[in-house]
């Protein structure tokens, strides 16, 4: 089978799996419709695994392969195909998306179990996959933004998914709403590389782009800044990171998958993939890398302070997704890519790890009322720990030799740059001392009486309530499900579970500094033309960076085990102590309010100004004239059509002579 053949695979099972389970949904019996998605996904991956080897057969030179179904779009000498593009970068995302989503499908089959919109939820994962799989295939920019597109529709529908929440269907419409002001900054940059290079073809802009563009050439620079606003939309980087915290309103699966696999590493991808625009426009690249910074150092201080569990697990996502959008700005791009695959691990196993906490909590989410799980549930606070360790980029795991890759490209560039790497290593700190604050909290410490209870045998049942507001729930659709399920006692998130704690921990190993360098050697058929790709920093250099990594890590460690573990308290009155600063971090630097301040409360006041003034005054006045004046004339049409000849004649005499007097006069 040829590879672009695997390529139409990897689409087409989501695809077939969605469809299915929402078109047949009355006559899947029990937990079936989880089990077909979670195969869906599976056979996708198989047929990544395939395109995969059937590319390693070809030399790196030839790596770019297209195929089309049929003719997308045919008007006025413009043709678009139905293609996809297969090159080592886009199975690289395949095999990342698809990989982590089979076992995040595979969990959800327990976790789920009890939610009444079970089959529901399978059928919008499914769509959810084949929408990223979808952006990253394809073959020009209009594919790539309906994969787009999709991607946002689906994760609104995800976060949503308990519909009878309000706080789930305000942060949908939020995600959306956002992210549909990241795809006009993409439709805009789509049409303005239309009109310079008069193709909507990937690899037709790839070659024509270092041709028609000079350096730093304004309309160049001005295509990067679009395709920013759609990648920072997508992947939640500062301004408009806000909908990212409030997606935790959806299923735990729901956040693994958005943090992990799919969407927000889909603004990776892009700068990925359009490196030969921000290569030219240096420009664009530099505001990426700038953002990424800014990004994961306000995440990282925001997650210091909160204390909603899945929160801060995803302000870290926030960080770690910097990390990357710096990566590929500065032009790290294997470093960024592997650091993609080695969060997807770990962070995947976070909210795992998490859900099955809260569903001892009976779904309460705050730390500050959780502890002392080890004894209780060793399996997830073991699995939790290792996420936590390799997040923190504790020696050996797979995150300390990704996340290090990063920072020490940064240094190997110097002079500006050495910014990025400095303030990379600020943000490792914090990222260590915030993972185990999750660590330390949940798995040590006196145990919480829900711990007690699963001591005993039995997991804690509780009055259904929203864990954000309090709010009494049911446990009907649009709400969850009415049992709990922690990994101790599902196997298959026991399953998932162990098959990402064992990536999370020796993922990091296909790229170790003067051992091998396997993503770096396999995507340089995608970055062959790239002028920073072969630039790399000296194995001597990296095991520098290595070892600098590792000591920032341990001490953060040892921050949070002196706070949480032999001095337990402190953090509390450092919090009265630091009370406007902690203030000041657990209302997000007050991001909210002033986007409310600066663009939501002056849109709705335009609104009702133009609903109470110009509506009313203007539209309607002139309206309700015109009706009134064609009211008129209609009445005077119908009374001269009498039905009487004579009267049709007196009508035809009278304008000959209307008609002749204007030619007597305008003759004269």
């Amino acid at each position: 089978m040829e590879a672009t053949e695997y390529g139409w695979l990897i689409l087409a099972f989501p695809l077939a799996g969605s469809m299915l389970i929402a078109l047949g949904w009355k006559l899947l019996p029990g937990r079936s419709a989880g089990w077909i998605g979670t195969l869906a996904i599976g056979l996708s991956f198989a047929a990544s695994l395939g395109a995969l080897f059937q590319l390693l057969d070809l030399p790196a030179d030839e790596r770019q392969l297209t195929h089309s179904l049929y003719d997308y779009a045919s008007a006025g000498g413009l043709e678009i195909e139905m293609n996809i593009l297969l090159d080592p970068l886009s199975v690289f995302m395949c095999l990342v998306v698809s990989g982590i989503s089979t076992l995040i499908h595979l969990y959800s089959v327990s976790y789920m179990t009890s939610d009444v919109g079970f089959r529901r939820f399978f059928s919008y994962l499914n769509f959810f996959v084949f929408s990223m799989l979808l952006l990253v295939l394809a073959g020009n920019l209009v594919l790539l933004i309906v994969g787009w597109a999709f991607v946002g529709f689906a994760s609104y529908a995800l976060i949503s998914y308990w519909y009878r929440r309000s706080t789930a269907t305000e942060a949908g419409m939020k995600a959306f709403v956002i992210n549909v002001v990241g795809d006009i900054g993409l439709v805009l940059a789509a049409l303005f590389l239309f009109r310079e290079l008069g193709t909507f073809d990937l690899l037709g802009i790839f070659e024509a782009a270092p041709e028609e563009f000079s350096t730093n050439e304004g309309v160049a620079v001005a295509i990067g800044l679009l395709l920013l606003v759609g990648a920072f939309a997508k992947s939640a980087q500062v301004p408009f990171h806000t909908w990212l915290p409030d997606a935790m309103e959806g299923p735990t699966p729901v956040s693994a998958l958005i943090h992990a696999a799919t969407m927000v590493t889909a603004g990776v991808y892009l700068i990925g993939r359009f490196y030969p625009v921000f290569e030219i426009a240096l420009t664009a690249a530099d505001v990426a890398a700038i953002i990424g910074l800014v990004t994961l150092l306000l995440a990282a201080t925001i997650a210091l302070v909160v204390t909603d569990l899945k929160r801060i697990i995803a302000y870290s996502t926030m960080s770690q997704i910097g990390y990357m959008i710096m990566g590929v700005g500065i032009g790290a791009y294997s470093a960024a890519f592997f650091h993609l695959m080695t969060h997807a691990f770990f962070k995947a196993l976070l909210f795992m790890a998490a859900g099955s906490v809260i569903g001892a909590m009976a779904n309460r989410q705050n730390i500050d009322l959780m502890g002392g799980f080890r004894a209780a549930m060793p399996f997830t606070c073991a699995t939790l720990l290792i996420g936590a360790a390799a997040l923190a980029a504790f020696p050996g795991t797979s995150g300390f030799f990704s996340k290090d890759e990063i920072l020490a490209f940064a240094e190997h560039r110097g002079g500006f740059y050495w910014v990025f790497a400095i303030g990379g290593y600020i943000g490792a700190l914090m990222t260590a001392f915030y993972a185990f604050r999750i660590g330390f909290r949940v798995a040590f410490g006196e145990p919480v009486p829900e711990a007690r209870e699963l001591e005993q045998g039995h997991i804690h049942h509780a009055e259904p309530k929203n864990p954000a507001t309090g709010e009494k729930e049911d446990t009907d659709v649009g709400f969850p499900g009415s049992s709990h399920q922690i990994a101790e006692r599902e196997w298959p998130m026991k399953i998932a579970m162990s098959v990402l704690a064992f990536g999370a921990i020796f993922a990091g190993l296909v790229q170790v500094p003067g051992l091998d360098a396997v993503v770096e050697h396999f995507l340089e058929g995608s970055f062959e033309d790239s002028a920073l790709y072969g630039e790399l920093p000296s194995d001597a250099a990296e095991w520098r960076g290595l070892g600098i990594g590792a000591i920032i890590s341990l001490f953060g460690i040892g921050i949070a085990a002196q706070l949480y573990l032999r001095r337990p308290g402190t953090t509390a009155r450092l919090q009265q102590q630091l009370a406007g600063l902690h203030s000041f971090l657990s209302h997000k630097w007050y991001f909210d309010e002033l986007i409310d301040a600066l663009i939501v409360r002056p849109a709705l006041g335009f609104g009702r100004w133009a609903n109470t003034t110009f509506e009313r005054y203007v539209v309607q006045g002139l309206v309700v004239g015109a009706e009134g004046t064609a009211k008129g004339a209609s009445a005077l049409v119908r009374g001269a059509q009498s039905g009487y000849l004579r009267s049709y004649a007196l009508l035809l005499l009278v304008g000959f002579a209307g008609l002749g007097l204007y030619f007597l006069v305008a003759g004269s």
